[in-house]
């Protein structure tokens, strides 16, 4: 972190507009060599961009922010000229002579987050905003990156931090003639921060979900319907509808959003006994899909005889829909309780598909508002070893045991400061980073 680092921050390719972040100690030198002059901090500044005899490379937009009121950390110039690749080259070869290196990917988010700027969940949530597909995804993004999350955690951690310290000093202080662990406000504190981190923990598992997504099959008999369920959800024709039985053969997978969440659909071949080599390699092919799934959509239609699909009950939650609801008048929407249908519905008309999009939600947990944050599986893992290490505690307490109690306090402790980066290796932080793009 001594030295400067330089890379384009926009995509590459040809655009209207090319920027060249630097950032680094040297900054305020290679400024006065690249444009002539230091310009006035967070002051945009019309500048020619110059090359090692004074003449002009590109014209622009120059900003300099001075340490520590950076993104970094660290003095910053930004260079905002115009977008070919051929002149984002040059300045690029200029910035290098001059003494600036190429940055490592995520190496300008990975100083802000080593200088304090912002911390490991939020460093995260950089690259989940800009890999974002869908709009809810991206909005828990920026709450992740405005800090929601970390707040959280932090507030969670400073309670454990407390609680710490009194027990620490229980143990401490054995000579008092008073059992300081038994009074019913550690009891009471310590359940309290067990509930906030069950919160804590639900709330990530729902922001998980819209990060990574699901896979969703359809499956059931031939004709029933799943091709234009599927040309439905995605809106387009993506698979071919015909009353030929036997029409899709192998899988055809579809990106999609069901209300915020990305979903990987998944139109298989449809299941019966007796099919041709050809058809049953599909077949074979379905059931393997829905054994991976965390969705099946078992459909059916409200005109054949209704007999539960082979394979219906493998895979993942099951949600069994009943279509061509059109073909007799039948009523979409939720049916009586009592029966094997979880939704009436039909895939010609829409009819009934929002109650499909809201019972799959409720089938994955998600509330009606998603996530409140984006969460990674490290989170996730982090927030169970915490709340494992806090029941262990628990049980030390009606024990007895302060000294144990100490530990596991301090493990929960310590497995939560992996969320924010406190307890985090070199080598953790280089697989994080590593996912940045350049100029990040």
């Amino acid at each position: 972190m001594n030295d400067t680092i330089a890379a384009p921050a926009t995509a590459p390719g040809r655009g209207g507009i090319g920027v060249i972040r630097v950032s680094g100690p040297d900054t305020p030198e290679l400024a006065v060599a690249m444009i002539g002059v230091l310009p006035q901090p967070r002051v945009a500044t019309f500048s020619r961009f110059l090359d090692d005899d004074g003449a002009t490379l590109d014209s622009g937009i120059a900003l300099y922010f001075e340490a520590p009121a950076s993104f970094t950390g660290e003095h910053v110039l930004e260079l905002q000229g115009h977008g070919g690749p051929v002149i984002q080259d040059l300045l690029m070869q200029r910035l290098i002579r001059l003494g600036a290196r190429h940055a490592e990917a995520g190496e300008f988010s990975k100083r802000a987050y080593l200088n304090g700027k912002i911390d490991l969940a939020q460093a995260e949530a950089i690259v989940d905003l800009i890999s974002a597909e869908t709009r809810e995804t991206a909005r828990s993004a920026v709450r992740s990156l405005e800090g929601g999350f970390s707040d959280q955690v932090t507030q969670i951690e400073e309670r454990l931090r407390l609680l710490r310290v009194y027990c620490e000093a229980a143990i401490d202080f054995p000579e008092e003639d008073v059992d300081w662990l038994a009074e019913p406000e550690v009891a009471g504190q310590l359940s309290d921060i067990v509930n906030q981190v069950l919160l804590l923990r639900e709330s990530g598992r729902e922001g998980a979900l819209l990060r990574d997504g699901i896979t969703m099959v359809l499956l059931g008999a031939p004709n029933v319907g799943k091709s234009s369920l599927l040309n439905l959800l995605t809106q387009r024709d993506s698979a071919i509808v015909s009353e030929t039985p036997g029409t899709t053969r192998d899988v055809i997978r579809e990106q999609v959003s069901i209300d915020g969440i990305p979903v990987t659909l998944l139109d298989t071949a449809g299941l019966r006994h007796g099919a041709e080599p050809l058809e049953a390699e599909g077949i074979r092919r379905a059931l393997k899909e829905a054994e991976m799934a965390d969705i099946v959509l078992e459909v059916r239609d409200d005109v054949g005889p209704g007999s539960e699909s082979e394979g219906a009950r493998r895979g993942g939650s099951r949600v069994r829909v009943l279509n061509k609801i059109d073909l007799t008048g039948a009523a979409p929407g939720r049916p009586a309780s009592s029966c094997d249908v979880d939704v009436c519905l039909s895939a010609r008309t829409g009819a009934g598909i929002d109650i499909l999009k809201q019972v799959i939600r409720e089938r994955l947990g998600v509330g009606e508002s998603g996530g409140g944050f984006l969460a990674r599986r490290r989170h996730l893992d982090a927030l169970e070893e915490s709340h494992a290490a806090l029941v262990r505690g628990q049980a030390c307490l009606q024990q007895g045991s302060g000294e144990l109690l100490c530990e596991e306090l301090s493990l929960a402790h310590e497995s939560l400061g992996r969320i924010t980066g406190k307890f985090d290796s070199e080598d953790l932080l280089g697989a994080i980073f590593s996912e940045f793009c350049i100029g990040k």
